[in-house]
C-alpha cells in the first residue's frame, strides 16, 4: 500500500489474493470465442507482410491471408476509442486474430495490407459450426 499517495483507498485488512470476478471487454470475450473456436496465432503488419507473432519464420502476403469475420469495437468513454479484430486464416492452415485500431488511431501498414485480403463478414453474430447450428434431440 503506497502511504504517500492521498486517494489511496486500500486498506491493510486484504491480504489474500482477488477472488472477485472480473469482467472482460467485448474484444477480450470475442478473443477468447475465437480462440476457442482455433484461432490461437497472433498476428501484426509489418514491411508488407502479416507476422505471426508465435512463429517469426511465418511470414504472409495479402494473397495468402483470409480475413473469414471482422469486428468492430467502441470505447464505453470515449466513441473515438475504437479497434478492429479480424479473424484470420493463412494458405498454410494457420488461425490466428489480428487487432487495429478504427478510424483515426488505425495503422496505415495495416489499413493497407488489409485493403489488399479478401475479407468476409458472417452476418451472425454467433460463431456456429454445422454441428452448433442443428437442434438438439
Amino acid at each position: 500500500m503506497d502511504t504517500n499517495n492521498k486517494l489511496e483507498s486500500r486498506t491493510d485488512k486484504y491480504n489474500e489474493a482477488n477472488d472477485s470476478p472480473t469482467f472482460m471487454s467485448e474484444l477480450e470475450k470475442c478473443m477468447k470465442r475465437l480462440e476457442e473456436k482455433g484461432y490461437t496465432d497472433q498476428f501484426k503488419v509489418e514491411r508488407k507482410h502479416l507476422q505471426s507473432l508465435t512463429d517469426s519464420n511465418k511470414r504472409y502476403k495479402p494473397k495468402d491471408v483470409n480475413a473469414v469475420n471482422f469486428f468492430r469495437f467502441e470505447g464505453i468513454s470515449d466513441p473515438d476509442d475504437m479497434s478492429i479484430l479480424y479473424a484470420i486464416e493463412t494458405t498454410d492452415g494457420r488461425k490466428g486474430t489480428l487487432v487495429d485500431a478504427y478510424g483515426f488511431y488505425s495503422d496505415d501498414e495495416t489499413g493497407e495490407f488489409m485493403q489488399n485480403v479478401d475479407v468476409h463478414k458472417k452476418v451472425s453474430s454467433r460463431w456456429e459450426s454445422e454441428e452448433d447450428s442443428k437442434p438438439s434431440t
